[in-house]
């Protein structure tokens, strides 16, 4: 089968400082301030065209970083990234300029992904009437909730007809009914042999729509595979994470990261 989407070895470095006056001071002398974190190691897997899969992991494994990476909105700090075809990303708030209003920021959106005039003229009233925002759309972005800023980038993501969507915790805010519309779309993308990458904390939803699941933990790739292989594991230890205290979780988190760097 083609490919859609290859990462390979890809790491995203950041250097976190205490202070203001470390980051100064890392930029005008020749010492080193602040410590570096990765959000991302060498991790790497590949997507089939059609391939529908989901990125599980406890908060902090990097799965929004990765998401965000694909979608060619941050660069990775090594590794490579390939795409085929046009990519798309819904999560809350991604690509909105809150002072602009609803209507604005579709029409901004779709420039910037090179449609003319006439498409957006178009496209305009489709993607309204699915955002289900009626009289908001008008608003300013900074008065919506977190539900309407979903609905209007999952509104706009899906008119667009993308190769690739990736859905980062999209459907986790609002009302269901407007998830369960999102779904039946999704659905007829899969239909249609589109790819997917779906990030969400609900296993339900998982089991319900993906077929293979990445499971990152804190950067790096834990285990990959079908559903049916790998949900049970991850869902047997999310029963036991949910059981750990504060303290617990923190010396497994640094348990894990010493084997990972050993």
């Amino acid at each position: 089968m083609e490919k859609a989407i290859i990462v390979k070895d890809v790491s995203k470095k950041y250097r976190l400082y205490s202070n203001p006056k470390e980051r100064l001071l890392d930029l005008i002398t020749p010492k080193d301030f602040g410590e570096d974190f990765y959000a991302l190691s060498n991790v790497s897997f590949e997507a089939e065209k059609g391939d529908i899969i989901g990125f599980v992991g406890v908060n902090g494994s990097g799965k929004s970083t990765l998401s965000n990476i694909i979608a060619g909105i941050i660069p990775p700090s090594s590794g490579e990234v390939y795409r085929d075809g046009q990519t798309s990303l819904i999560a809350i708030s991604s690509g909105l300029k809150e002072e602009l209003s609803g209507r604005d920021n579709i029409e901004l959106k779709l420039l910037m992904l090179g449609f003319n005039k006439y498409d957006i003229k178009k496209l305009e009233p489709e993607i309204i009437d699915f955002s289900e925002l009626g009289k908001f759309i008008d608003q300013p972005v900074k008065s919506y909730s977190s539900g309407m800023k979903s609905r209007l980038g999952f509104a706009i993501s899906i008119n667009i007809d993308p190769n690739i969507l990736l859905i980062d915790e999209a459907l986790s805010v609002g009302d269901k009914a407007f998830a369960e519309k999102s779904f039946g779309v999704m659905k007829k993308f899969k239909e249609m042999g589109k790819t997917m990458i779906f990030v969400s904390h609900s296993i339900k939803q998982m089991e319900k729509f993906c077929e293979k699941i990445l499971w990152l933990e804190y950067g790096r790739v834990k285990d990959f595979g079908s559903v049916e292989e790998i949900l049970p594991k991850y869902t047997d230890f999310i029963r036991k994470w949910k059981k750990m205290s504060k303290e617990e979780k923190e010396s497994y988190k640094n348990d894990v990261i010493d084997v990972y760097n050993a």
